[in-house]
């Protein structure tokens, strides 16, 4: 499995699993059933504390993207993923009303804030390169 981690980064490691997680279901690079490393060999490969890697699977477990069996371990949730909710339309606007203003104070178009939101959105779902 491919998690990129920047130990220097000022999100915390945790949040940055989580994002990383995420991108990787959206990408389908990780499917519905799909087993996940244990969290002392994640912690391991990754060379973080294992509390981090457990507080990320504990927020994904919560909000619907993970499963965990006592058996099976951690897996992406092979019942699909959650829906979209009010809280998540509530965070996705508080996001993207940030970027958005500063995109206009940095002199972007709306147009072309639009363009480049369509962008990110389908490189993060088909997978492809990385953002610039």
């Amino acid at each position: 499995m491919f998690v990129e981690m920047d130990l220097q980064s000022e999100v915390p490691l945790y949040a940055q699993l989580v994002d990383s997680l995420i991108e990787g279901i959206a990408s389908g690079a990780l499917k519905p059933g799909d087993p996940l490393p244990s969290v002392r060999g994640l912690a391991a490969d990754l060379g973080i504390n294992l509390h981090t890697v457990n507080k990320a699977y504990t927020l994904l477990k919560q909000e619907g993207f993970l499963q965990v069996h006592r058996k099976q371990g951690v897996v992406v949730n092979p019942g699909g993923m959650p829906g979209i909710t009010s809280a998540f339309d509530d965070k996705l606007t508080r996001q993207l009303k940030v970027l958005a203003a500063e995109s206009a104070v940095r002199g972007m178009s709306a147009e072309a804030f639009a363009d480049r939101c369509k962008e990110v959105f389908r490189t993060a779902v088909e997978g492809g390169g990385r953002l610039s």
